[in-house]
């Protein structure tokens, strides 16, 4: 395969960035995170005129029916930028719709989620924070032509906003006997709340289902036969999650060297002490190589689907790890200023925390990697 970018990518990180730069600099990025749910609904719509919410829709329902590569490269720059909008989870909803429901199902939602209008979510955690299908513990019971659910779903990405919400949950007693939903926001007995974290541009939650009654034409695919759904939708939101921190860890080295040329010390920048040069090229190094795993994964993503466990593994593993020590370096390379509101750097510190656990931190992924290779 050829890593390299083709000129239409190149030309989509170029306005991707442009855009940002000019729509969405860090002082806007700074206001958004003090609103209520650091969304811009205004924001959200012109992501959706630019295409950028349907890139892997086909384009019968909306959207521009390119690969995981070309959203690769959109969500670098999201990263990069550290836009704060729902988009990682929405773009998750979508490709689930996409893999696992029905014509009329994507009918019914995807136009909606393409076009802005609809914002979605992923509502996997419970209390045991962890992504096997036996943590799964929200029970489905059976009622008439579909289930009535009791239970509650925890750090749920933006549920203030989304309208609707991805929900896997238990009809059977079977390690895997898994079916997954689509639970409208509005819909009665449902009740959602968002706490603090440390990631002001990140906003989670828990939504508390209480009786939600859930018919079966929001059900995706058989009943009971869903954990293969939930477990493609994890490798993608690995991947997703990879591609923000790959451009956030971008930014930060960004941020570092040209601090390291400005800031001088003994009447030299401090960019020629060895101290500042060797973090900064570790940083280069690690970032480099996050990308390759990253652009890895997201190509087996659409072309070898048997290839997707390893490489969505390896590609978070790496780039969860190393984000949070480009964060450290980038802090100690700005001194004291790296810890005040002033100074970016903090701000990317935060996401490297609120990234490091999302869809499995590097422990999860490094001992999913052993267990693939049978060992």
């Amino acid at each position: 395969m050829n890593f390299g970018l083709s000129d239409e990518q190149e030309l989509l990180r170029a306005e991707v960035r442009k855009f940002l730069g000019d729509r969405c600099p860090i002082d806007t990025v700074r206001l958004l995170a003090e609103t209520e749910h650091a969304h811009s609904p205004e924001l959200w719509k012109q992501l959706a005129e630019l295409g950028w919410l349907g890139m892997i829709v086909p384009e019968q329902y909306g959207g521009s029916d390119l690969g995981w590569v070309e959203l690769a490269v959109l969500l670098i720059e999201t990263g990069r930028s550290l836009l704060p909008a729902p988009l990682v989870a929405s773009t998750l909803v979508v490709a689930t719709l996409v893999d696992a429901a029905s014509d009329e199902e994507r009918e019914r939602w995807l136009p909606g989620l393409v076009d802005g209008s609809t914002i979605g979510s992923v509502a996997i955690l419970e209390e045991s924070e962890s992504w096997t299908p036996t943590a799964i513990g929200l029970r489905g019971e059976p009622d008439r032509d579909g289930f009535v659910l009791t239970g509650c779903k925890r750090f749920v990405s933006d549920p203030m906003t989304a309208d609707l919400f991805l929900v896997p949950f238990r009809t059977g007693d079977g390690e895997r006997e898994i079916t997954v939903a689509v639970v409208e926001s509005e819909s009665d007995g449902l009740s959602r709340k968002s706490f603090p974290s440390m990631d002001r541009t990140r906003r989670m939650g828990d939504v508390l289902f209480e009786g939600v009654r859930v018919p079966a034409s929001q059900v995706l695919g058989p009943v009971g036969e869903g954990w293969p759904v939930v477990a493609r939708l994890i490798d993608r939101g690995a991947v997703a999650t990879a591609a923000e921190i790959c451009g956030a860890a971008e930014a930060l080295h960004r941020l570092s060297l040209e601090y390291a040329m400005d800031r001088k010390q003994f009447g030299r920048p401090i960019g020629a002490f060895q101290g500042i040069k060797h973090p900064l090229a570790e940083m280069y190094l690690e970032v480099e190589s996050s990308k390759s795993l990253l652009y890895y994964a997201a190509w087996v993503l659409t072309h070898r689907p048997d290839e997707v466990p390893r490489a969505a593994s390896c590609a978070k593993a790496y780039a969860s790890e190393k984000f949070v020590r480009i964060g450290v370096d980038a802090i100690q390379i700005h001194g004291a200023v790296g810890y005040t509101d002033d100074c970016p750097v903090h701000l990317y510190f935060k996401r490297a925390k609120w990234a490091r656990p999302s869809y499995g931190d590097s422990n999860y992924h490094f001992d999913r990697i052993v267990g693939l290779r049978g060992l």
